[in-house]
């Protein structure tokens, strides 16, 4: 893995005079084969198959994959799965390879998402295990690319909590996103990143996502905005056997709806738009210094110290709600 984020971003700055929109495609066109990852666990790699599906529209082959942490309400464990926990695929470091053919499962038989991508789209899918925190998953990232021959890794985000600066009152799960994006920063391979779906997962408002992008275009690192009009149909397919409530209002979103939408048993509500149904992608080097969340969980070693980290900061996180709800 490479040398410090900060280091490499303010190096990469000082010899390309900084990101600019074409940069986007001159990456595309550099690459042949990408993998994709939502970022969030729970449903968010249903929804990065629009992302995928641009890719491919600009002539890359695209693999889609995630993270090994259900919702609890799909998987009563609190917290991610460790390799050692998922039965089913081809164990890499870091991550495993789903298998069309099997799936993958918790111990307990619980089907991750991903295993319902693959089952369902009939390809290989990948789980990636951050339960060794941010240099973990980060071999997760390089060991998956390596096996699948992809050398370009693009990390989504449905909501758009991933590039909240902490200040929002309704961020709620922003700890594997972070571990996530600070993974991506430490791999070897070339990674961009992007979010998805602004306030669908109910957390940050459209208003504050458009706030955090606009952050990034002054900080320079804002490329491109993808349409994802043409995946509503096959998100929706893939909605209807994968659980997930946020990447299904990204379709809605796509499709023209708008207004008020209660998720999660009517505990938050989305205001839809069409800026839902749009892509943000950015350079995650040149975005570092607007991200302090992810800056936060830099030398995290496992999921708990990065929680520990944000929590020190005063926020707090999927895997505290998590373990409250077990223990309660």
């Amino acid at each position: 893995m490479g040398s410090d984020p900060l280091t490499r971003h303010k190096a990469g700055i000082a010899t390309r005079g900084g990101s600019d929109h074409s940069s986007f495609e001159t990456r595309v066109a550099a690459a042949s084969r990408a993998l994709v990852l939502g970022i969030g666990g729970g449903g968010d790699a249903v929804g990065s198959i629009a992302v995928a599906r641009a890719l491919e529209e600009r002539g890359l082959e695209t693999v889609l994959g995630g993270v090994a942490w259900e919702r609890i309400v799909v998987d009563p464990h609190p917290g991610p799965r460790g390799l050692n926990e998922i039965r089913g695929g081809r164990a890499l470091d870091g991550a495993v390879i789903v298998m069309p053919s099997e799936g993958a499962t918790t111990p307990e038989g619980v089907h991750f998402c991903e295993s319902r991508l693959a089952l369902h789209l009939g390809v290989e899918t990948v789980l990636i295990d951050v339960t060794g925190g941010t240099h973990g998953a980060a071999r997760g990232i390089d060991s998956a690319c390596a096996e699948l021959r992809c050398d370009l890794a693009v990390l989504v985000d449905i909501g758009g909590d991933a590039i909240a600066d902490g200040s929002e009152p309704g961020l709620a799960s922003p700890l594997c996103d972070a571990v996530m994006l600070s993974a991506g920063a430490t791999c070897d391979v070339p990674v961009i990143a992007g979010v998805l779906g602004a306030g669908c997962d109910g957390e940050l408002q459209p208003s504050e996502v458009l706030a955090r992008v606009a952050a990034l275009a002054r900080a320079g690192a804002w490329l491109d905005t993808l349409g994802t009009s043409m995946a509503a149909a096959e998100i929706e397919a893939a909605g209807a056997v994968a659980v997930t409530e946020a990447s299904l209002l990204v379709a809605r979103a796509a499709r023209g709806e708008s207004g008020p939408v209660e998720i999660r048993g009517g505990r938050r509500t989305v205001s839809l738009g069409p800026v839902a149904a749009l892509a943000f992608i950015f350079d995650l080097e040149a975005a570092l210094p607007e991200l302090p969340l992810t800056r936060a969980v830099t030398n995290a070693a496992s999921i708990e110290a990065a929680r520990d980290a944000l929590n020190e900061l005063g926020i707090s996180t999927e895997l505290d709600y998590e373990e409250r709800r077990a223990a309660g």
